[in-house]
């Protein structure tokens, strides 16, 4: 099988990513790994399986990634994927975590099953994972959502552990299971 790994990172969070899901997929099939700027929605039809990650910018997908999918045919013969990072706190946690997560990084969901629905992907599933922002998001955050100086503080402190080892690990557990799912 012929997989892509295709990324936009601006602070390496992204890439992190994207390279943990290359390094497990690349075991036993022909994998390419490319940063966005390189492909196009054509170059995708060239893959059996397509994993296409993204940075969360302004609560979605940032707006390469975006205009890729906007510009993919219907019903394309490749399988799409999806992986983005974020700076909030994953929804696994409190219902606070989740509604801060839905409201800072949920329109990424949205985006993707909205172009699985639209363009009757194969689509095979998201992961996602904390990262840590840009400088500009970092003072949006501190002054706009987490106000607190103490809130402000844990919240930085535990962000900058990931993406994490076992982020990483997850990741291509990720990528195991789409691959276990994908038949050619």
């Amino acid at each position: 099988m012929k997989v892509l790994v295709a990324y936009y990172s601006e602070t390496g969070n992204t890439e992190k990513i994207a390279k943990a899901i290359h390094e497990e997929v690349s075991k036993e099939h022909e994998a390419h790994l490319k940063e966005i700027k390189e492909v196009t929605a054509d170059t995708l039809n060239s893959y059996d399986l397509v994993f296409l990650g993204s940075a969360c910018h302004s609560a979605d997908l940032a707006a390469p990634v975006k205009r890729i999918l906007e510009a993919l045919p219907k019903s394309p013969r490749f399988k799409l994927a999806g992986f983005f990072t974020h700076s909030v706190p994953c929804p696994e946690g409190s219902a606070s975590a989740r509604n801060l997560f839905n409201r800072w990084a949920g329109k990424c969901i949205v985006s993707f099953e909205k172009v699985n629905k639209e363009k009757q992907l194969d689509f095979k599933g998201y992961f996602n994972c904390e990262g840590v922002p840009s400088s500009p998001i970092q003072e949006f955050i501190k002054n706009e959502v987490i106000v607190s100086a103490d809130e402000w503080e844990a919240y930085m402190k535990e962000l900058i552990k990931h993406p994490s080892a076992e982020d990483l690990q997850k990741a291509k557990e990720f990528a195991r299971e789409v691959l276990s799912h994908t038949k050619f």
